[in-house]
């Protein structure tokens, strides 16, 4: 058995700070995906902050435990808070991050597999107004 605990300052920056516009990220790796066999990464938005959108090969799922945020597809936007879940299915555009005026934390928990950031922009920003 292992014990993790979620710590800002234990996060650092993303591998590739062009996957997350708008404001700084930290990333803290909680497990070993490679032994684990699950990926579990406590990811830090700053207000404002959020992915670009992207695709997974496999089904993401979300969890809240700091803050306010927003997850957006190409049909859907929701705002997000403290304790709930998100799944996101594999091969959805999606993209997800802090509101404007609330930093957030997520724990991203899905199988190892490769991310596509090399997805269009679409008319992103417009997503951001009006999530409910």
């Amino acid at each position: 058995m292992r014990i993790a605990t979620i710590d800002r300052d234990a996060a650092g920056p993303p591998p590739n700070a062009e996957w997350f516009p708008g404001g700084p990220v930290r990333m803290q790796a909680i497990n070993n995906p490679e032994t684990d066999g699950v990926q579990m990464l406590s990811v830090w938005f700053d207000a404002g902050a959020r992915t670009r959108p992207h695709i997974h090969v496999c089904d993401q799922i979300l969890h809240v435990v700091e803050g306010e945020g927003v997850v957006a597809t190409a049909d859907e936007k929701r705002i997000i808070r403290v304790g709930d879940v998100v799944i996101v299915p594999e091969g959805v555009w999606h993209w997800h991050g802090a509101t404007p005026d609330s930093a957030m934390c997520h724990l991203s928990i899905k199988p190892p597999g490769p991310t596509h950031w090399d997805q269009p922009f679409e008319d992103w920003d417009a997503y951001m107004e009006g999530a409910s």
